[in-house]
């Protein structure tokens, strides 16, 4: 089936690719934000062509006060509202008074755990009636992303996974961003080109990697919150 989506779609614009697989899994296909610069290009492309795909986000609860900005601003410019997850209260809870407010900084097994609570559980939720999940990722953006296809198999959410964006640079981003005057986050202005939660975010220095600050005191090679590795089957 994969094999065959992808021949179906790979030489269309993002805007006919999603329209196409917006009716071919109506009602069942949905896109996730986290009002990045790439997700916020996607938001454009879906609302202001009406196409029928839902959007929604994981409120982690540790945004950084720009995101909940741009998520505001990208309500008002388009009025739809963004349906949102958040994490279970009791998990954050017991995590918390367990281990304290920063266990994630100890160690990587503490830092998935972080994220399994306030991303990946969520996530689970949010894609429980999904046969399509669209993301913003981008072949560029880290070392464990290189390998990434237009579709995937993802089976720890048994869903199919479609990265529209995989071959865009960043500054076409950008550029599409500028011409369509199109709302974003201002942490990207200052050096933040991914951002995630607050306390595992900071400005790249010039040469690193993109996705450098995120959990920088990590090794650059795991450098994911569980949402994004060892959990596809890649079709190409």
């Amino acid at each position: 089936m994969i094999t065959e989506l992808i021949k179906k779609i790979e030489k269309k614009t993002v805007e006919k690719q999603l329209k196409y697989l917006s009716k071919k899994f109506f009602g069942r296909i949905a896109f996730s934000t986290s009002f990045g610069q790439e997700d916020q290009v996607i938001i454009d492309v879906i609302i202001k062509n009406n196409i029928p795909i839902d959007i929604f986000t994981l409120d982690t609860g540790r945004f950084f006060e720009e995101t909940y900005k741009v998520w505001n601003l990208t309500v008002k410019k388009y009025h739809k509202n963004i349906k949102v997850y958040f994490p279970d209260n009791k998990d954050v809870e017991n995590m918390v008074s367990e281990k304290g407010i920063y266990s994630f900084y100890a160690s990587v097994e503490n830092r998935k755990e972080c994220c399994n609570i306030r991303k990946v559980y969520p996530l689970k939720r949010a894609l429980q009636n999904v046969d399509m999940w669209i993301t913003g990722l981008r072949a560029e953006q880290s070392i464990t992303r290189t390998d990434i296809a237009l579709l995937e198999k993802n089976t720890a959410f048994n869903t199919i996974k479609f990265n529209p964006l995989k071959d865009w640079t960043l500054m076409e981003v950008k550029n599409y961003l500028n011409k369509n005057k199109v709302p974003y986050n201002t942490l990207h202005d200052n050096g933040f080109i991914s951002i995630g939660c607050s306390p595992c975010t900071r400005a790249i220095e010039t040469g690193e990697d993109i996705r450098a600050g995120r959990w920088w005191w990590e090794n650059k090679d795991k450098k994911e919150c569980g949402l994004h590795v060892e959990q596809n089957t890649i079709i190409r």
